[in-house]
């Protein structure tokens, strides 16, 4: 099994940690994002993910991009640790929050994306900063009354151990930190982040563990 993932990508984050918990063994194939104009844009990557985006999982010849899907790839091959509850709504419930990152709070933080306001749109990079950390906050603090409506929520987002919403926050704060994002209104998230980082699989998966850390 290959990951072909840059370490300070949070999508890749995600998926180094659910290995991590499953205890799947993989190969770290690192795409360096900024280096030559970006890795992720050379002709032998975009034949592996013609999107020019990390992170990529080989496994069995089979490659499969987008880290959501990749998650859910690896919980039904690899079940156990579950990072899903077994209710139907509980899974949905869990998969909102993982998606209100994912596709909500993510995006807007996404280094092409900022990118693209900066020099396309020309906005200075204060002003395009200022831009993600907006629409971080926004979503953050949404997720911090989602969390909060779980009944016997536990010392994760969802339950008493680590789920597919845990594995999409811890990246997403050490970003929202790297930009500068008042988390003063998240003290929910904050603390199951904290609970998190202590965890072996989570520690193991940090961006400055990596061995293209920089």
């Amino acid at each position: 099994m290959k990951l072909y993932n840059f370490f300070r990508s949070s999508a890749s984050y995600r998926v180094r940690i659910a290995l991590n918990l499953k205890g799947v063994p993989y190969e770290y194939v690192p795409i360096h994002l900024r280096r030559g104009g970006g890795e992720q844009y050379t002709p032998a990557y975009k034949a592996l993910n013609p999107q020019g985006i990390i992170p990529t999982l080989e496994d069995d010849g089979r490659v499969l991009t987008q880290s959501l899907a990749i998650l859910e790839y690896l919980e039904e091959r690899y079940p156990e640790p579950a990072l899903l509850p077994r209710d139907p709504a509980d899974r949905a419930t869990v998969r909102s929050m993982a998606l209100a990152i994912a596709c909500e709070v993510h995006p807007l933080q996404n280094l092409r994306v900022l990118n693209y306001v900066k020099d396309v749109l020309h906005h200075t990079e204060e002003e395009t900063n200022a831009w993600g950390r907006h629409w971080v906050t926004q979503g953050l603090t949404a997720l911090e009354q989602m969390v909060r409506a779980v009944a016997n929520r536990g010392a994760f987002c969802f339950g008493s151990a680590p789920s597919l919403a845990d594995l999409c926050l811890v990246p997403q704060l050490v970003n929202a930190r790297r930009f500068g994002c008042d988390l003063s209104a998240c003290p929910t998230l904050v603390q199951i982040d904290a609970t998190c980082c202590a965890l072996p699989a989570f520690a193991d998966a940090a961006p400055e563990n990596q061995p293209d850390a920089e």
